[in-house]
């Protein structure tokens, strides 16, 4: 065996004594013996008066072959979540709602907030398909508030893990009860908010507070009174504050999203504007459906329409 050969058999076996011998120190900095460490080398040594001259150098090979081993796999690993990543997105946008969930669930377990938040969004886009069961629909809406929670935890500057939160929060109010629905609306509020400054060309979640506004708009008298006898100052809004984000939303990113068009037509409904109305009604009615949830706001419009006699 030559000397270079050697060098690196024993760069080798450097990561094998390390890795088993009981002079590793496991707390703190690694160490090891370095009289037994010498006594080895001596040995694999033995015969070899080159290797003499080649010693100083194994640290540093040994160094620069971890480096190098390091480096790539952080570059695979990288390229692999940019990977997974544009794959879910391309799911996403053709409305391959379970294909999406089942690519995305492998990495739930994930540090990675760009993973975490896009699986809420496919685990309650799975929830509130019409195939869903009521207790599948449950089981995803806490599934996607943890997911999304989760998300933020490991990035408060993401922009997507706030919107998504605020969402999931708030879907699960719906199981909670109107007194932790109407609590909770505080927070989505406040996320939302932290969402739109983190991004303000996220048209989504400004869409979304408008849907928040639209809610507390239309409240039923009864939870009002609920509200009033619970906070000091319950949550409340208009229909103008409403129609201001969704106008916001579409001035953003036109057409983006067949609801938006709806709540604009819905929000000159409430507001006796009925020119208006028709317009975004129509528009809505004339969305082209790529998904589930696009087919029941085609249905919603064509409804209204007739009701508004368009």
């Amino acid at each position: 065996m030559g000397v270079l050969s050697k060098t690196w058999a024993l760069v080798l076996d450097l990561g094998t004594i390390l890795s088993t011998s009981k002079h590793v120190v496991t707390k703190g900095a690694p160490r090891f013996h370095w009289r037994s460490y010498s006594k080895y080398l001596q040995r694999k040594a033995s015969g070899n008066t080159g290797f003499l001259f080649t010693f100083p150098v194994l640290p540093y090979l040994g160094y620069e072959a971890y480096r190098h081993m390091n480096r790539s796999c952080t570059v695979y690993a990288q390229f692999k979540v940019e990977e997974v990543i544009e794959q879910a997105d391309y799911l996403y946008g053709s409305g391959e709602t379970e294909k999406l969930y089942h690519l995305l669930v492998k990495y739930r377990d994930s540090d990675n907030a760009e993973f975490l938040w896009r699986l809420a969004r496919a685990s309650r886009d799975l929830a509130l398909l019409s195939s869903t069961s009521a207790e599948d629909k449950k089981r995803l809406m806490y599934e996607a508030f943890d997911y999304s929670r989760n998300a933020l935890e490991k990035n408060e500057s993401s922009s997507a893990a706030h919107k998504w939160y605020a969402i999931c929060i708030s879907d699960i109010g719906d199981y909670e009860g109107t007194k932790i629905k109407i609590g909770n609306a505080y927070v989505v509020k406040e996320h939302l908010q932290r969402a739109i400054e983190l991004n303000p060309k996220d048209a989504t979640a400004i869409h979304v507070l408008g849907l928040w506004c639209f809610a507390f708009a239309e409240l039923p008298w009864y939870q009002r009174k609920i509200a009033a006898m619970l906070f000091a100052s319950p949550p409340s809004s208009t229909y103008e504050e409403a129609l201001g984000y969704f106008l916001k939303a579409e001035e953003v990113d036109a057409n983006f999203y067949s609801k938006n068009l709806l709540m604009l037509g819905k929000s000159y409904m409430m507001l006796k504007d009925q020119k208006s109305s028709l317009l975004w009604l129509s528009k809505a009615k004339d969305y082209p459906a790529h998904t589930e949830e696009d087919k029941q706001i085609h249905k919603e419009a064509v409804q209204l329409l007739k009701t508004l006699g368009g």
